[in-house]
């Protein structure tokens, strides 16, 4: 049986790859307010559904929902889809409020449909590759890491598109001015934590604390240049993030590092630099270590990455965007779990919620709720 997708959002084309890659798979309708982009977009793709209306999409045929809109539209559409007996593959964040977070694991539980949060840089190949290794105990007992978002696209605060010649909306407030521009701490907290949760796959984030440096570059906004959150683990174990979508620098969406007692990994700084670790060696003089290239350990990535097609490899994000997909399917279909479930979503998601709380209160601690095993609104509590 053919499964039927609707895509909630323009933006959400950007799976669209990855959707046709798979057999029995079709995306059958697409929604998004923008008339013009919305019609262009369904016929050069060939989507024989529109709509402008998502509620008359959920009453349609399809059978799960990709939802790609602004992320303050997230939790509302999710939920309208799970209620409509459909599943849901949703784009990040989860949600925009702590509350949300909580009516999300509700409706999930409540409906017993797929939820998975779509959450790409997981699935990005050398983050796999790292994966691999660390469940392979090639670094050890790993215990701290890190994570950056450095990307300086504070003209998406206006207008619907800065970058059209003459756009009539160029200096109209977007929802970016207000959900990520208009907020302190970390908003946009998971492309650098979801991989590394991955690696710490079993743990969990039971505290943060956030720190900002003030405004400099654009003080029209209330984001920070940067803001760095701490993490730490219920195991002890620290996470560092630091976000700066201000400051004038090139951009570095993807850097992460990670340490264990028997090596460590670190991602391309730029410059020519390129993914490299190092591995311990009994008796070894530390002051003669030396990185090696990531690439000479390709033959670990997992088998899938080191089989895939061209066609899924140009599914967007090093062929990682047919792996979310794909992962999404197989879960629809009963065969596996969702790669990041519901529990995954709130806890990241609330990183970037609480992050904002800790740092309008002088970096306090604020410890992070047990999602997964929340049993009662007890649990629900958030304590200064």
């Amino acid at each position: 049986m053919t499964l039927k997708i609707g895509i909630a959002g323009v933006r959400g084309l950007s799976m669209m790859l990855g959707f046709n890659s798979i057999p029995g798979v079709e995306v059958t309708a697409l929604c998004d307010l923008h008339e013009g982009q919305l019609l262009e977009r369904a016929a050069w793709l060939r989507i024989p559904n529109t709509y402008r209306i998502y509620e008359d999409m959920l009453d349609s045929d399809i059978d799960a929902v990709f939802v790609a809109t602004p992320m303050q539209f997230h939790l509302q559409q999710t939920i309208q889809a799970l209620e409509a007996g459909k599943h849901v593959l949703c784009e990040v964040t989860a949600g925009v409020t702590m509350d949300e977070l909580w009516w999300l694991k509700e409706a999930v539980e409540k409906h017993g449909k797929v939820y998975m949060m779509a959450e790409n840089y997981c699935y990005i190949p050398e983050n796999q590759l790292i994966g691999n290794m660390v469940r392979q105990g090639m670094f050890g007992d790993i215990y701290y890491a890190e994570g950056e978002y450095l990307h300086s696209n504070r003209h998406l605060a206006f207008g619907h598109n800065r970058r059209v010649t003459n756009d009539p909306t160029a200096n109209r407030t977007s929802w970016r001015h207000y959900w990520q521009y208009g907020k302190r701490g970390n908003f946009y907290p998971t492309h650098s934590l979801g991989p590394l949760m991955q690696w710490f796959r079993g743990d969990r984030i039971k505290s943060v604390a956030c720190f900002g440096t003030g405004w400099h570059t654009a003080p029209q906004f209330r984001q920070e240049d940067t803001s760095v959150t701490m993490c730490q683990l219920e195991s002890g174990k620290l996470i560092r993030l630091r976000l700066d979508c201000v400051s004038n620098r090139p951009g570095n969406c993807g850097y992460y590092t990670l340490q264990g007692t028997k090596g460590s990994y670190e991602a391309p700084r730029g410059l020519g630099d390129q993914h490299k670790i190092y591995f311990h060696t009994d008796g070894e003089e530390m002051d003669h270590a030396k990185w090696e290239p990531l690439a000479g350990h390709y033959d670990k990535m997992p088998e899938r990455y080191r089989n895939a097609t061209e066609e899924q490899k140009r599914a967007g994000h090093w062929g990682g965007d047919y792996f979310i997909v794909h992962d999404f399917i197989e879960a629809v279909r009963g065969r596996i779990p969702p790669a990041i479930d519901v529990y995954d979503a709130c806890e990241w998601t609330a990183v970037g919620l609480l992050s904002e709380l800790s740092i309008m209160n002088g970096g306090r601690v604020i410890d992070v709720p047990d999602f997964r095993n929340a049993s009662s609104r007890r649990d629900q509590v958030i304590k200064l």
